[in-house]
């Protein structure tokens, strides 16, 4: 056999890395698409009832009555959705929540949803301070709990966040007391200020 005909037999060299680029590109687009559509879909609080069953489910249908009953509803009266407060602050806070809503809704698809859904991504006070930083902003006798929240935090891995004094969707508060229960807050106040004397 001569040297062209060897030549010849050779296997033809596959052109792995185009391939590669391509395939890493479409996966990019996909990606990318799928955020885009959640995006746009949980800007509607009706795809995010959707999927929930109860009590999410009466969450919603509370936040279409008039007459705000929870912290949610009066939320909602004023335009603010259900991904204003289930996101963090920024492109990274929600895109977590919509890594959370791909999990929850392939649970949902894949019949091994846990219902009534468990919160396993808490409120946290990024997700409230978004809207709401100027709370935080002084000491006075009538805001002291917010202005010295970060320090509690700061001395007490248990302290307590936002949604231990404003629950959201808790119907044992009124507007007047913006939703809080008293006995609650009570609480909370007691825990802050054994940690806080401790540390005097």
């Amino acid at each position: 056999m001569s040297k062209y005909q060897k030549k010849k037999l050779k296997s033809p060299s596959f052109p792995i890395l185009p391939v590669l680029g391509a395939v890493l590109l479409v996966a990019i687009l996909l990606t990318a698409s799928g955020f885009a559509f959640a995006y746009t879909q949980e800007e509607r609080d009706t795809f995010c009832s959707s999927c929930h069953t109860q009590p999410e489910s009466t969450f919603y249908q509370r936040a279409l009555d008039p007459q705000a009953v929870d912290l949610a509803s009066f939320h909602s009266a004023k335009g603010t959705r259900c991904i204003d407060c289930h996101s963090g602050a920024g492109l990274t806070g929600r895109m977590q929540a919509e890594l959370l809503g791909a999990h929850n809704t392939f649970a949902l698809y894949t019949h091994t949803a846990i219902q009534p859904a468990k919160q396993t991504v808490p409120i946290r006070d990024e997700n409230c301070l978004k809207c709401h930083q100027q709370v935080t902003a002084g000491r006075a006798r009538n805001n002291h709990f917010h202005g010295f929240l970060a320090q509690w935090q700061a001395a007490d891995p248990n302290a307590g966040n936002c949604v231990s004094c404003h629950g959201g969707h808790s119907t044992d508060g009124n507007a007047q007391n913006r939703f809080q229960n008293q006995a609650l807050v009570s609480t909370v106040c007691d825990a802050c200020h054994r940690v806080m004397r401790e540390g005097d």
